[in-house]
């Protein structure tokens, strides 16, 4: 039983901008003026990236009742506080509830750079450089993920992981919003129970 624990353990997928692949890893906490200073906050990287992915990037399409990122991180570089990179898979959809059912209604992918700052309030994407659709697709994604490109084509490539990845977005964002749905749907599939 054990072994499966740690089998389990060992395969979780890392999605948030505190991923263990990181170029650089937190900084430890320096305290000038009786300040803490120079501090990597993982918890408002994820939330910074999502914000932007649900209120900027979601308001782009049809709109919903809700819109709920999922957001796959393939490296974060917090080296510099002020220019915060984190390479990705980013997801985001809009979704009405119909009865115990989220119904998609639009979003779709959008892979690539984004830069982030930390301010007062936390931290904030102030660039966001995407990779090109169509012909230009490839070279875009080599140039924007580097190092990190077999990573970034091994996730979104995967499209059984990316939606477990969905699934548990959505059941987290279910939980943690008391919304009393227990499936979801996107237009011309069957219903999918959210995972408990």
């Amino acid at each position: 039983m054990w072994m499966l624990a740690a089998i389990l353990i060992c395969s979780t997928v890392l999605v948030g901008c505190g991923s263990k692949n990181a170029k650089e890893q937190p900084k430890e906490a320096t305290v000038e003026n009786n300040q803490v200073v120079n501090v990597f906050d993982s918890k408002a990287c994820d939330a910074a990236v999502a914000n932007y992915l649900e209120n900027v990037i979601g308001k782009q399409y049809a709109e919903g009742q809700y819109s709920i990122s999922s957001p796959f991180v393939i490296s974060t570089d917090n080296g510099d506080l002020q220019d915060v990179k984190v390479w990705g898979d980013f997801w985001v959809f809009n979704y009405n509830v119909s009865g115990d059912t989220l119904k998609t209604v639009s979003g779709g992918n959008h892979p690539g750079l984004m830069h982030l700052k930390k301010t007062d309030k936390g931290m904030e994407v102030t660039n966001f450089e995407v990779v090109e659709d169509g012909a230009g697709n490839l070279e875009s994604a080599k140039k924007i993920f580097g190092d990190q490109y077999e990573a970034f084509h091994e996730i979104n490539s995967n499209q059984e992981k990316r939606e477990s990845i969905r699934l548990q977005f959505i059941a987290d964002y279910v939980k943690k919003n008391n919304l009393p749905v227990k499936m979801v749907q996107d237009y011309g599939w069957p219903a999918v129970e959210l995972p408990k």
